[in-house]
């Protein structure tokens, strides 16, 4: 052999070694697909995958409402409750706490024939749909006839059983809280019926408040870097307003925590003069009906646990009535895009008469409960219709209507 050919025929024979080795170890089939398997769980681990529509409920944003802000030179802010992924409002933090609580507590099991039932004017009833098909359980939920009509429609979308009933004071077992009540002990002691009953019980169980105090309070307080001066809401079982209180006062003890009341209910003076009293129907003469109005979901004519939780904690109330908060929301939609049901416009028109009290430089934190799209037939019905012009809605006129 040449010798000028040794030292091709050594090199050719050591890069042979190097490629039958990298060969012999290359990855198999079954290790590169174990290898994407552990990838994948990373990303389920570290990325933006929620763990089933329970993941999408929380961490909403908080947005500034720039016409008000504008309007008022104070920053105000809204939470924005209607994109919690479940049934699109606060109701859904709630939800999902009683049902964990009574899952930790052997009161639910998933596919047995569990029944939750509730007596609602329909977020907290929507929620619950959503979350007991997920849950594996079934929904029941009791409410006035009164209430607008694609709420009962759109639960018995999401496959619960649905009793409307006429409206009733809380003294009467047929009103809608107490039959729900009813519903649930009668489910249970039903040979017949599989699985039991359990009243969910938003008006009076710690659960309601304690999952805005864990969410609710935390997230305004962290997404404001603990700079706001005031905190405005509604309050139908009074969960929102004392939990959010109860977290922030102690971290913001010059906090003004405002509640926003509609016409009818008691609870503005019960913060303004400790008396459950409405102008309207004098004390101890329950057995009337609410006083009208299109506002839903807020504003209650008894005490319940979760308000007088946190009432000590509520510094003032503002009365709004019914054409405030329809022209409020109008306002909104043809100032700001933004397209809300009553109750969220009722706390913006709450959050506006602060402002304008407290003065320019403020910043106010308030609720956007739910979409105007479950409020169409009642409240944006009696809504004048939305314009183009920027000035077919005059702030002033809204607050002083």
């Amino acid at each position: 052999m040449p010798g000028s050919s040794r030292p091709y025929i050594i090199g050719a024979f050591i890069l042979g070694v190097i490629l039958t080795g990298a060969w012999s170890n290359r990855p198999s089939k079954s290790r590169e697909r174990k290898r994407q398997a552990e990838r994948l769980a990373e990303l389920e681990i570290n990325g933006d995958i929620k763990e089933g529509i329970e993941g999408c409920i929380g961490r909403t944003p908080l947005i500034k409402i720039k016409s008000l802000s504008d309007a008022t030179g104070c920053e105000i802010l809204a939470k924005a409750e209607f994109l919690n992924g479940a049934g699109n409002s606060p109701k859904d933090r709630v939800a999902i706490s009683i049902i964990e609580l009574a899952e930790e507590q052997g009161l639910l099991i998933p596919h047995s024939g569990d029944t939750v039932y509730e007596g609602t004017v329909g977020s907290t009833g929507i929620s619950l749909a959503a979350i007991c098909r997920a849950r594996g359980y079934k929904a029941h939920i009791c409410m006035p006839d009164d209430v607008a009509i694609e709420k009962s429609d759109l639960l018995l979308k999401l496959g619960a059983e649905v009793e409307r009933v006429r409206p009733a004071p809380i003294v009467d077992q047929k009103q809608f809280v107490n039959l729900a009540r009813t519903r649930a002990v009668e489910h249970t002691a039903d040979p017949e019926k599989k699985g039991r009953g359990l009243f969910a019980d938003q008006f009076e169980t710690d659960a309601n408040w304690r999952a805005h105090f864990t969410g609710t309070g935390p997230e305004i307080f962290n997404q404001t870097a603990g700079y706001l001066d005031a905190f405005v809401a509604g309050a139908g079982t009074g969960g929102t307003i004392s939990g959010v209180a109860l977290y922030l006062k102690q971290r913001l003890p010059y906090l003004r925590v405002v509640l926003a009341d509609p016409p009818g209910s008691g609870l503005y003076n019960r913060v303004k003069y400790g008396v459950m009293f409405d102008s309207k129907e004098r004390e101890g003469t329950r057995r009337r009906h609410q006083v009208d109005t299109v506002v839903e979901g807020i504003g209650i004519n008894r005490q319940t646990r979760n308000f007088e939780v946190g009432r000590a904690l509520i510094d003032d109330a503002i009365r709004v009535n019914d054409d405030q908060a329809k022209a409020m929301a109008r306002w909104l939609v043809e100032h700001d895009g933004i397209f809300v049901g009553s109750s969220s416009a009722v706390n913006c028109v709450a959050a506006t008469k602060l402002a304008n009290s407290l003065g320019p430089g403020h910043r106010i934190v308030t609720i956007l409960c739910d979409s105007g799209a479950r409020h169409l037939s009642k409240f944006w019905a009696n809504t004048e219709p939305v314009g183009g012009a920027e000035d077919d809605v005059d702030l002033d006129d809204i607050l002083n209507a």
